[in-house]
């Protein structure tokens, strides 16, 4: 940590936590996620305070999406605050706007694993804090999830799902609510670079944590963003935990049909397990055979077949697929 840097309370509880949850190693190289906002610049700020102690690589990247008119300006800003702290810095700007925040959230993190994969980044870290983790349990809970959405903003999960690519993306600050990385870019005189975007209510997320997080502070429980964030870090434990039983349980009772790319699946093997397995391994089947995501209907439709009469058979899934019984075996067609 250099000398004009003071020790505060949120220097501390980032480094107690990437102690004992040993979320970035010592010595490896990191590329941090800067957009301007607080939650960034704290992480950033915070991170190249405690590299002296940790002996990191740091670098920073910005992704520009072009929503804004200052979007530009915005990144230029970025670019000199690197320059300032001598940190390399990667900018990026999407060729066509995206459409929407999921498609916003596709390119960024695209962009952020071509980078860390072309320049040998282990680690995308990013300022999620834990006001985030609980707008998105919230969110998530209203769309209709289960205990996996609930708890879907997590420490640390792979950036990509390719198998050789080992890179991982780390949410270091969700213990650190975003009113102290607001008081905390104060503190350090950190000029923050505020997102219109951010107050617009089409978006819901903006409006989960304008109107009705504080709504839920004001009339049920200041401490809302605690609790919920709690309950998602208790859900994540609980997923891990199901999802490794739910491998176990898939990789006993299914097979391949031989020269064929038809899944069976042994009902017997499933009629032994809990409701809450049985769905996680029809959920796990289904995104095998299935060319979108599936809903909770589709999987209710095919955790029925466990018990129902032989030669039953479900409705067509997306993409024509049909579920049969046939004896011990569900199989598709």
């Amino acid at each position: 940590m250099s000398d004009s840097a003071s020790w505060t309370p949120l220097h501390a509880q980032l480094h107690r936590t990437l102690k004992v949850r040993q979320l970035l190693p010592s010595g490896q190289r990191l590329l941090v996620a800067v957009s301007g906002g607080q939650d960034s610049l704290c992480l950033i700020k915070l991170l190249l305070d405690l590299q002296p102690k940790w002996g990191w690589d740091l670098a920073i990247a910005h992704c520009d999406h072009g929503w804004r008119s200052d979007s530009a300006d915005n990144a230029k800003y970025i670019k000199q605050l690197a320059q300032f702290w001598q940190v390399l810095f990667y900018g990026k700007t999407a060729q066509q706007i995206p459409k929407s925040e999921a498609d916003a959230r596709h390119w960024r993190y695209q962009v952020l694993s071509e980078i860390a994969l072309s320049d040998d980044y282990a680690y995308v870290v990013t300022g999620h804090t834990q006001s985030d983790r609980a707008e998105t349990l919230l969110y998530n809970l209203i769309r209709g999830s289960g205990a996996d959405g609930l708890q879907a903003l997590t420490w640390c999960r792979p950036l990509s799902v390719e198998a050789d690519n080992n890179i991982w993306l780390v949410r270091p600050m969700l213990e650190i609510l975003r009113s102290q990385t607001g008081q905390f870019c104060q503190d350090q005189q950190l000029k923050i670079w505020s997102d219109s975007t951010n107050q617009d209510l089409k978006y819901a997320r903006n409006r989960i944590r304008t109107e009705l997080i504080p709504y839920l502070q004001t009339h049920f429980n200041p401490r809302t963003e605690q609790a919920l964030a709690q309950t998602a870090e208790l859900l994540q434990a609980e997923v891990d935990y199901l999802e490794q039983a739910t491998e176990q349980l898939y990789q006993q009772a299914i097979i391949f049909e031989p020269n064929s790319t038809h899944l069976k699946i042994n009902r017997l093997i499933l009629r032994q397990a809990p409701l809450a397995l049985q769905r996680r391994v029809m959920r796990r089947w289904l995104q095998e055979i299935l060319p979108t995501s599936p809903t909770f209907e589709m999987i209710e439709k095919l955790t029925a077949l466990i018990e129902a009469p032989n030669r039953s058979q479900s409705d067509p899934f997306p993409g024509g697929a049909i579920a049969k019984v046939d004896g011990e075996w569900i199989y598709t067609i």
